[in-house]
């Protein structure tokens, strides 16, 4: 039996590889975390991989366990992982053990400051009506799909979202760079993570460096309207195939919209070409794929109104789904509500980065809770240095949850003959709001 532990077993993608680790015969996984929430609680929970007991206890770290995987969640100073390393213990990070469990498979990667996580589950969307088996990583739930991460022995290929943050509290390198796959993607390059690259010449070089991780006579597929992709793919190395895409512009009628979208397809289409599959026969199975989670997800629709979700929170990814919804919907109002929630959104310095993102909305509401900048020990901003950095007339902030509800209420309280394009943007929930309830009780 191989015993596996898990320090910060409760994150995202940390809780759906230990139950993909779990699921493996002749391994055992067990794991901590100081707070878990769900859907991880229920998940872990139903698998019996639920902590007893909620904090760290360095006590049950012992000898017999083959490894440890540590989550970005835990610090340096963890107990158990400094218990863990008195004892000399093998300690991976999350993508150094994908790495480990697929380095003898061929490997897609699609990285990006936006677009990963579509691409990816449009790959493997089509792989698997293909019957194409492939293990996998990525940060969204896809129809079709029963976790987020699949280990195997048996499939030939593994299709991983790419991601540029940290890799672990002892790792302070970009994620993806341990992946070194035969087949990357990158769909774009926009400044983000101000607070682990604090220039964009450092940010683009971590992308630099990803493709020449790729394994030799591998291939590299890359949004051909993106300078700083340009100039990575003429100076990668020789054996490197490099492959331009942009926008699909077919006839194949496909449920996904947005120029964004249409991009992403075709670096979809041109990845799964490369291990054979035909560009007919991708698009074809892709007319069926109606998203990934959180990804442009349509939460209510009535006769003349419709909602979506979507985990857009950079000014990249943000401006790219207004006007994708915009195209969508031209004669409706068009309502868009974004929250201001990860370190580089709510830092001063990078505010100035969203100027003009949310022009193409009839209303455009900014929302930030002052509290989670101080819990972030992060310099405080104000709603006027925000509206100012936005830069349109369009945009009103507010710094309290409930009056951004009543804002979002009093519109739809105004008739509306072309009806509402509502449009929720976060990657948290503006502070606890049910965002699939709020929009049906607001359609009804």
């Amino acid at each position: 039996m191989i015993r596996i532990h898990f320090i910060a077993i409760g994150g995202a993608a940390m809780h759906n590889l230990a139950l993909a680790v779990a699921s493996k015969a002749g391994y055992q996984v067990t794991g901590s975390d100081d707070e878990i929430f769900d859907p991880a609680l229920t998940h872990l929970r139903e698998a019996g991989l639920l902590p007893d007991e909620m904090g760290w206890h360095p006590e049950r770290i012992t000898k017999d366990i083959d490894a440890i995987i540590l989550g970005m969640h835990a610090r340096e100073d963890n107990p158990e992982l400094v218990k863990a390393r008195e004892l000399g213990l093998k300690i991976y990070s999350f993508p150094e053990y994908l790495y480990e469990q697929t380095k003898d498979k061929i490997r897609i990667v699609v990285g990006g400051s936006h677009g990963k996580t579509t691409t990816t589950s449009m790959i493997l969307y089509v792989l698997n009506r293909l019957g194409i088996e492939a293990d996998y990583m990525v940060g969204a739930q896809i129809e079709g799909f029963e976790r987020m991460v699949r280990l195997s022995d048996t499939a030939k290929y593994a299709v991983f979202e790419g991601d540029e943050y940290l890799t672990s509290p002892l790792d302070l390198r970009s994620k993806f760079l341990w992946y070194h796959p035969h087949i990357a993607i990158l769909t774009g390059i926009a400044w983000d993570h101000i607070n682990v690259f604090p220039t964009f010449p450092e940010y683009v070089e971590t992308f630099r460096k990803f493709i020449e991780g790729v394994e030799p006579d591998g291939s590299f597929i890359w949004y051909k309207g993106d300078e700083n992709l340009r100039a990575i793919a003429e100076g990668a190395r020789k054996d490197i195939t490099c492959i331009p895409y942009d926008a699909y512009e077919g006839k194949v009628e496909m449920q996904v919209f947005g120029r964004h979208n249409m991009q992403n397809l075709q670096a979809a289409m041109l990845a799964c070409h490369c291990i054979g599959v035909a560009p007919d026969d991708f698009y074809r199975e892709i007319s069926t794929f109606t998203g990934a989670s959180n990804r442009l997800e349509k939460i209510c629709e009535t006769a003349d109104s419709v909602a979506y979700k979507d985990f857009a929170h950079s000014p990249s990814k943000l401006k790219a789904t207004i006007n994708a919804v915009r195209e969508r919907y031209p004669e409706k109002k068009l309502i868009a509500c974004m929250e201001l929630h990860t370190f580089s959104s709510l830092m001063a310095d990078f505010l100035p980065q969203y100027k003009g993102c949310m022009a193409e909305a009839d209303v455009a509401y900014v929302y930030f809770n002052p509290k989670v900048i101080e819990h972030k020990r992060l310099t405080p901003i104000t709603k006027e240095e925000v509206r100012e950095a936005f830069g349109t007339e369009n945009v009103e902030v507010f710094t309290e949850s409930e009056a951004l509800q009543k804002a979002v209420r009093d519109q739809f309280s105004v008739v509306s003959p072309q009806g509402i394009a509502l449009l929720m943007m976060s990657s948290g929930t503006f502070d606890g709001v049910n965002i699939k309830e709020f929009a049906a009780q607001l359609l009804s």
